[in-house]
């Protein structure tokens, strides 16, 4: 495994892990990296889906607290995505754990930190939840921090409970079959400068239509939200952020950029309980999805609290204003 230089540039590097082989060929993900000398501590990001690790004020924001950072493009996502592979799919959330492993691996005993925080957003939230609870007792992290994790489907009680077991079978049988998509092209353009948002991504690996939706990855996605039902386990500090409103629509709306426009952000609060016995649960007054590529206001809020909780769980001394 080699470090270059990533497509952020200095000082960013990337290297490629080598996973094994599944159903569709070759697989890798990447790990990316910015070190802080002499740092004990570390912070390992995960993204979420139709996404991949662009956030650099996040990774500022870490470095300024003195915490070496690490991010993940997962299998089939972003930078570890190949032309033969259907691009984010996964027959399992469990799939995420061999790069979740290395990852850590790799912070830890090659890097050599001692403390390890888990970042999870959205979809990398519920993976990282998932991974947390089947390696509970070990300890491999120190905390998790969750920014809008995916742990519950945007539909109603009467489609999840129903829906659920067809697209199972269907993820079954028929894995790569491409489902209807419901991706809403106006959250990607509420962030992307070129459109009405402040932030600069590479629209050809977060595109605003997203990708094709595979029967098989969303029935990985109904076993995770089962599994999550029965709790967890989790046996770290948990910090779980949500906005306070979400919004549902077709058109453009300026609430886009003041509400999560993806997931049902009470949904989100409300399954924070079933992740472990020491949970702390923080509403975003005007947070988007990506609560850290909110607002000024909203992101100010939601840096402020992450502060706040690493100083009382992880000991970490809050240093200068972060926007």
């Amino acid at each position: 495994m080699e470090f270059r230089e990533d497509i952020l540039g200095a000082p960013y590097e990337a290297a490629e892990l080598e996973l094994r082989p599944d159903a569709e060929g070759e697989v890798c993900a990447t790990l990316v990296r910015r070190v802080v000398p002499g740092a004990e501590r570390a912070v390992l990001y995960i993204h979420g889906y139709n996404d991949y690790f662009f956030q650099t004020n996040l990774a500022d924001h870490y470095a300024a607290l003195g915490f070496s950072f690490y991010a993940l493009d997962l299998r089939k996502y972003g930078r570890s995505l190949r032309p033969h592979q259907s691009p984010n799919f996964v027959r399992s959330l469990a799939e995420y754990d061999e790069e979740i492993d290395e990852a850590v691996r790799v912070i830890r005993e090659v890097d050599g930190h001692r403390k390890l925080l888990l970042n999870g957003h959205s979809t990398g939230g519920l993976v990282a939840a998932l991974w947390a609870g089947r390696r509970a007792g070990r300890g491999l992290v120190d905390g998790l921090f969750l920014n809008s994790p995916f742990l519950s489907m945007p539909a109603s009680q009467a489609v999840r409970t129903f829906g659920g077991p067809a697209v199972t079978a269907i993820g079954r049988l028929a894995p790569t079959r491409v489902l209807p998509s419901t991706m809403n092209p106006h959250y990607t353009h509420s962030l992307h400068k070129d459109h009405r948002g402040e932030w600069d991504f590479d629209l050809t690996l977060k595109p605003a239509e997203g990708f094709p939706l595979f029967a098989g990855w969303l029935s990985a996605i109904h076993q995770g939200h089962r599994r999550l039902r029965h709790g967890l386990g989790i046996d770290v500090p948990v910090l779980l952020m949500a906005s306070t409103k979400s919004i549902a629509t077709t058109k453009w709306h300026n609430a886009l950029h003041h509400a999560d426009a993806v997931l049902r952000a009470d949904d989100i609060a409300a399954q924070g309980p079933m992740l472990g016995r020491h949970v702390t649960i923080v509403r975003i007054e005007g947070g988007m999805h990506d609560l850290m590529l909110s607002g000024e206001k909203a992101r100010t809020q939601a840096f402020a609290e992450l502060d706040q909780w690493l100083a009382g769980y992880l000991d970490v001394r809050p240093v200068g204003e972060h926007a």
